[in-house]
């Protein structure tokens, strides 16, 4: 995907997660790969008490300071801290890390429940039509992984669940606007991503701005803006009895 999307878009997933994970006051929480603390934020006005790693200082100083009355440090999410914690999540992580069975895994050795959260399939996103857009001028896409299952498709992250050890507890669907109230809101933080930067090195700015809007005519909005809906999954899981 191209992009997270506009400040404050995660609102509805991080409530359906935290509903999921059954989160109030005092829930010992810990938010692998915390990013800059939007869910440990969101976990913190339920009463929780949260614990975040990242492997980006900057993001973990950002979390900080977003959430003081959190516990952030720089750290890898394949080695947690012990804790014992009541709730592990992993918001929009698995996707980036090199070994999700193992996060998985010692996830759940150190809290009775995980949740995880994921972009759905592309297809399911309409922030495709970023990609789309500036197709004619980006390389061509590598070839599938000899697993062609990406983790976003249901069978795939059930699979790395059960290879993991655990045992599936909820799976939902969660449908997130993205709302952009003008063009350059919609266009500006695409010029400055990957895909934007290496279009606007063949093509140009203007000619970039240009295939962006035409694309992304459809979700137009009466008064000028966008509205872009995406598809995410938010799946919750704890090791299996029988787990070695």
């Amino acid at each position: 995907m191209a992009q997270d999307g506009p400040d404050g878009w995660a609102a509805p997933l991080h409530r359906v997660a935290l509903d999921r994970a059954g989160v109030g006051r005092g829930t010992r929480l810990l938010d692998l790969g915390c990013g800059r603390g939007e869910f440990a934020a969101a976990a913190v006005a339920r009463g929780a008490v949260v614990t975040g790693i990242d492997t980006d200082p900057e993001a973990v100083a950002a979390a900080a300071a977003r959430v003081p009355e959190g516990g952030f440090r720089t750290g890898d999410a394949h080695e947690p801290p012990p804790g014992p914690f009541d709730v592990v999540a992993a918001v929009q992580l698995l996707m980036h890390a090199a070994g999700p069975v193992r996060i998985l895994r010692r996830a759940a050795e150190i809290a009775p429940l995980v949740v995880v959260t994921l972009w759905g399939r592309e297809s399911e996103c309409d922030l495709r039509a970023f990609g789309e857009a500036l197709a004619r001028w980006l390389p061509p896409r590598p070839p599938p992984p000899r697993d062609p299952l990406p983790i976003t498709e249901p069978t795939r992250i059930s699979r790395l669940i059960d290879i993991a050890g655990l045992r599936s507890l909820s799976h939902d669907d969660v449908d997130v606007p993205f709302h952009y109230p003008d063009e350059d809101a919609l266009v500006g933080p695409v010029l400055s991503a990957g895909i934007g930067t290496v279009a606007g090195r063949v093509a140009g700015p203007a000619a970039v701005r240009a295939a962006l809007l035409d694309r992304c005519a459809e979700y137009r909005t009466p008064d000028g803006g966008y509205r872009l809906v995406n598809r995410f999954r938010v799946v919750t899981a704890r090791l299996r009895d029988n787990a070695p």
